[in-house]
């Protein structure tokens, strides 16, 4: 019954895709010019929101914060989409290739593979410079798809979209974005929707399944979520590159009551699902609370 279930989602989702996906080089006007004025991220997006450096700033200053920040979010974006990536070719690669569940995993490969282009693009076009991890971090993240497979593998790629999907939403249809932001957002939340029905499904499917050891062993590793999206989130080099003093302003923007509301909407809808499917395990709900994604 599992492998019925699973080969009808993945069916339905390939549908989905063929109906509605897209291809950033034909999709975006790469060659319109970037709009004076318009912001690259919403201002109340900005974890300096309403700190007395925020209000310190004029319009420009805040227009060239928000171009650092995004540059920030899609580096970050990029780094996920490769991580999954390497995760899902790594669970396909003794699989049945007549599968539609195979098929799928191959055609989400796809559309991120497109992503982390549109992203590295968007980069460019806007005329900010990628990020990059500290050594500590890309260590991390480059043993990560070895240990993502299973409930595990599941969980973190809810964790790497659905945060970033409630912000998506709110920005696609922003007046004060410019275009080519607001155009790239909504080519990302559409097709980001069926990876996130996937991986929910994912998730549901193997919490009735997985032994207890493995929910136990995972339920507690996502506490390491909360610190880690905390610290891409927000780091000195982001306002540094902003011309601003970075310590301060990471000290400022780490203790705005405001930036801790953003995190907990964009962790909500999550939060809710973990629960509802029993996922926290141990401490991991209070790393997340002290990470500043709980109240």
């Amino acid at each position: 019954m599992t492998d019925i279930e699973r080969e009808l989602t993945a069916e339905r989702l390939l549908n989905g895709s063929v109906r509605r996906s897209y291809d950033s080089s034909v999709d975006i006007d790469w060659d319109a010019p970037l709009v004076p004025g318009k912001y690259f991220l919403p201002p109340e997006i900005s974890p300096l929101y309403g700190t007395p450096m925020w209000n310190a700033l004029t319009p420009t200053q805040r227009i060239e914060l928000s171009r650092q920040e995004l540059a920030n979010l899609l580096s970050v974006g990029h780094w996920f989409e490769n991580i999954l990536n390497q995760a899902l070719l790594r669970m396909i690669f003794a699989a049945d290739p007549t599968s539609k569940y195979t098929h799928y995993a191959l055609t989400e490969i796809g559309d991120e593979c497109r992503h982390m282009l549109m992203f590295g693009r968007l980069i460019e076009k806007i005329g900010a410079r990628p990020f990059r991890q500290h050594p500590v971090q890309l260590a991390f993240t480059k043993l990560a798809p070895l240990r993502m497979h299973g409930l595990q593998l599941w969980v973190w790629a809810l964790i790497g979209e659905e945060i970033f999907d409630v912000w998506q939403r709110r920005m696609m249809d922003e007046d004060g974005l410019q275009p080519v932001v607001r155009r790239m957002m909504r080519i990302h939340v559409v097709e980001e929707a069926r990876h996130i029905q996937w991986a929910r499904d994912g998730v549901a499917r193997r919490m009735r399944h997985a032994s207890r050891l493995e929910r136990e062993l995972v339920g507690r590793a996502i506490g390491i979520g909360g610190p880690f999206m905390r610290d891409q989130l927000v780091h000195p080099g982001i306002y540094r590159r902003a011309g601003l003093d970075g310590d301060e302003a990471y000290r400022q923007a780490m203790a705005n009551p405001h930036h801790k509301r953003v995190k907990v909407e964009g962790f909500d809808r999550l939060r809710r699902f973990l629960e509802d499917q029993d996922v926290f395990r141990g401490k991991a709900r209070e790393r997340w609370r002290a990470a500043g994604f709980i109240e």
